[in-house]
């Protein structure tokens, strides 16, 4: 199949240059192709799961995935999407995220590879950082218009707000990462959000420019769910990191198997290996077979960002919790002293310092609504303190709603 079909029919591909070109060099031979990412924290996350899937379909497809980390753009701050300016971390910190970012990408991408498609990690730091100023704006200052530059969509939406000098220089540094990775790569692709747009253009723009060259760029959408949530960083019951330690592979794959039955079919395009073919029969599935679609769809997330063993786990706790059967040791866990309860602790201080609830009022609400569970009992006093006899081999095993657990072990 043809390969820019394939990430339609998934979905993938939201607007493009030169269509007809860029499929013929995608369906013919290998080429270079980059995405970058920001290293604005320790951890990739949920909103970053889309480009991700288009590099790992694009590598599989033999294509090479230069990834970029954005380790001095980092320190300008990227103002699309967004309605402030994002505060700017030192340098040490930037370097240590993006070194953390690598590792969890390996399962998306093989940079093991030294064949045409093995993935590169780069960071544009060290280019970016040898930029003589004076330099940079006669060299490449001078394409950029800023009657232009003012039109791009992520500009406009700053300038009621407040747009720093700073944050206007993006645009051209990001132009110039695609400018430096054709000249030392032969990157002729960029790949980015709907809101990079405008700076890819710009990219290409300036390549035509200074090497009277054609590259090309696609954008993939903005994912929403059916009742119009962006799939981003921010969720309503937290963010989702891929990083284990902030969301263990249990959270992650709680996430997927507790997605709307509407949404469980259109993920497994966006976020699965799965043939198109076989979720079409998914698709057919209505009613309580639903959470059918739903456990493929949790266990192969979960099996590509860690790996099918910790799916496996994931997988088998959450029976093991709906069943009251077999091993629930991979229950998202916290270790307090046992002389806690003996000081006076309440079930609002479990489920705040947990994070089952995030805050004491949401404690409150959901004893009144009878979504607080302690050892499977029904907790309608929250306040009440609780006592050790609660205990089993030193543990309480909380649960908020339906769905959300989490174990407290007690030592000492």
């Amino acid at each position: 199949m043809e390969v820019l079909q394939s990430l339609n029919d998934r979905s993938l591909v939201y607007q493009m240059t030169n269509e007809e070109k860029l499929n013929e060099l995608l369906n013919t031979g290998s080429l270079s192709f980059y995405m970058g990412f920001d290293a604005t924290a320790s951890s990739l996350h949920l909103g970053h799961l889309v480009p991700l899937m288009i590099a790992s379909h694009l590598q599989k497809a033999g294509h090479k995935p230069l990834i970029l980390i954005g380790g001095a753009t980092a320190l300008v701050g990227d103002p699309s999407g967004r309605s402030t300016e994002r505060s700017l971390e030192s340098r040490n910190t930037i370097n240590n995220w993006a070194n953390s970012l690598k590792i969890q990408m390996t399962g998306f991408l093989d940079f093991s590879d030294d064949s045409a498609s093995g993935a590169l990690l780069l960071n544009n730091a060290d280019w970016l950082n040898k930029l003589n100023y004076i330099s940079f704006l006669r060299d490449i200052g001078k394409h950029f218009s800023v009657n232009r530059m003012l039109t791009a969509e992520s500009v406009k939406q700053r300038l009621g707000t407040g747009l720093s000098f700073l944050e206007f220089n993006y645009m051209l540094l990001q132009s110039y990462d695609f400018l430096h990775l054709f000249r030392v790569h032969n990157c002729i692709l960029q790949v980015g959000g709907t809101d990079q747009w405008g700076n890819i253009v710009a990219g290409i723009d300036l390549i035509r420019r200074k090497e009277s060259a054609e590259v090309y760029g696609f954008t993939c959408p903005l994912v929403t769910t059916s009742t119009g949530e962006k799939m981003s960083k921010s969720q309503p019951g937290g963010a989702i990191w891929l990083d284990p330690n902030l969301t263990s592979p249990y959270q992650y794959y709680q996430f997927w198997i507790n997605v709307d039955d509407k949404d469980a079919a259109y993920f497994m395009k966006l976020y699965t290996y799965l043939p198109t073919e076989e979720i079409a029969e998914y698709e057919k599935l209505t009613g309580a077979d639903t959470r059918k679609t739903k456990e493929k769809l949790a266990f192969e997330a979960t099996a590509i960002a860690h790996g099918r063993d910790q799916a496996e786990k994931a997988q088998n706790t959450a029976k093991a919790l709906f069943t009251g059967k077999g091993s629930q040791q991979n229950v998202p866990s916290t270790e307090l002293p046992l002389a806690r309860i003996a000081e006076g602790m309440s079930a609002i201080d479990l489920f705040t310092e947990t994070g089952l609830c995030h805050s004491r009022g949401e404690v409150r609400r959901l004893g009144k609504q009878g979504g607080l569970y302690i050892q499977g009992e029904r907790v309608s006093v929250p306040e009440k303190k609780i006592t050790e006899d609660l205990l089993e081999d030193n543990s309480l095993l909380l649960r908020a709603g339906k769905k959300r657990y989490h174990r407290i072990n007690f030592t000492g």
